[in-house]
């Protein structure tokens, strides 16, 4: 309950960073739900959202919220996602719901990222949970063998199919000493369509719910 109240209070306190009359990114997760619910109070203020599943896309249009297609937009000025995990460095594991792929292609897109987390998600060292990775079916076998040569163990995310239509190998024991080229070197394996380690697009913003309110971290 208490969490749940941290995630309100930080949904909430990251509307002060919308734009009004401009498009803005929208992602995944019990966070981010309740940045929607907040958004329902200005929605007559944006021009609408670009959405990073199909889930987030349902509430927005329960609440009247119009959706665009990332293709049809010239700039995407600021996205509003959450976190798995994130470190002292504003690095973060996303992927938890699935979403991970388009979370990614929206935050590349994006200015600005602005990271909502509750306080229970920060880490000193990335790794503490799994790490998500979106796999072409086909594959999922053969890109298992290969993360456990990088020292990971691999689980199949049964009964998950993504948006994309593909699956999810939940990767556990992985050493993140390195994020950046730990992401590089586990996007270069064939059949993978992305790894939810968020290093090289890292948030420029961080707000995190605490029980003495909300911190602010900018990069």
């Amino acid at each position: 309950m208490v969490k749940d109240q941290l995630k309100k209070s930080v949904g909430w306190a990251a509307l002060q960073y919308i734009l009004f009359s401009r498009v803005i990114g929208v992602g995944t997760g019990s966070t981010v739900t309740y940045f929607i619910e907040a958004l329902n109070s200005v929605k007559d203020k944006i021009e609408g959202v670009v959405s990073s599943s199909n889930h987030s896309s349902n509430q927005l249009k329960k609440l009247g919220i119009p959706l665009y297609n990332l293709n049809s937009l010239h700039e995407l000025d600021v996205y509003f996602d959450s976190a798995d995990e994130i470190d002292i460095h504003m690095q973060m594991i996303k992927g938890g719901g699935g979403a991970l792929t388009k979370e990614k292609i929206i935050a590349a897109a994006a200015k600005k990222f602005v990271c909502i987390v509750d306080s229970s998600k920060q880490v000193n060292i990335l790794g503490r949970g799994p790490v998500p990775i979106e796999v072409i079916p086909m594959a999922r076998s053969f890109v298992a063998r290969e993360l456990i040569r990088l020292g990971g163990l691999p689980e199949y995310r049964h009964n998950m199919i993504t948006d994309n239509g593909n699956n999810i190998l939940d990767v556990y024991n992985m050493k993140i000493t390195n994020a950046s080229l730990l992401e590089t070197k586990i996007n270069n394996i064939p059949g993978v369509v992305s790894v939810g380690i968020f290093a090289q697009r890292r948030a420029d913003i961080v707000l995190i719910g605490t029980k003495d309110g909300i911190k602010t971290i900018i990069s």
